[in-house]
């Protein structure tokens, strides 16, 4: 059934789920042992604070405040991946359980978001919703890569490796 957002609701819809998302790999990164796995965590943290900076650049509201007002806000306590990830915290917690969390979360939000976009009349927001998707797809893509080394699975640099031997 088609659904309507106007561009500034998508927008700041976009916005908060990018800083959402952020504040739980800066989460991951603080709780991650392993330098591999925060790097990881890192960059993907930094990717959505880039991210919410192309949404805030063409978002005309003010009740956001500026953008690094914004962003400086405390993580929101109520969202899925880090009441995922509060729930797994403890001595024992590895980077191995937020990158599964990670991987749930990435997979179901960009699911949501291709559903979204195929409800949305407007080709301006739909191009929002769809462009999220597309960049969240790129980072379940990259946990998956690196879920897979740190599992000891064979990694897609080692292909060449095991496809000779």
């Amino acid at each position: 059934m088609p659904q309507e957002f106007n561009l500034q609701e998508a927008l700041k819809l976009a916005i908060q789920t990018e800083k959402d998302v952020m504040d739980f790999y800066l989460k991951a990164a603080s709780m991650t042992k392993n330098e591999r796995g925060k790097k990881v965590f890192e960059l993907l943290s930094r990717e959505e604070r880039e991210h919410a900076s192309h949404f805030f650049h063409h978002y005309k509201g003010t009740d956001l405040g500026t953008f690094e007002e914004f962003m400086a806000q405390p993580p929101k306590v109520d969202t899925a991946m880090l009441k995922n990830l509060e729930k797994t915290l403890c001595e024992s917690t590895h980077e191995r359980q937020a990158m599964e969390i990670a991987l749930k979360e990435e997979e179901d939000l960009a699911r949501n978001l291709e559903m979204t976009a195929s409800h949305v009349i407007d080709p301006t927001v739909r191009g929002v919703f769809e462009k999220m998707a597309k960049e969240t797809r790129d980072h379940h893509a990259l946990i998956e890569s690196e879920y897979a080394h740190l599992m000891g699975m064979v990694h897609e640099t080692d292909v060449d490796t095991f496809v000779r031997e």
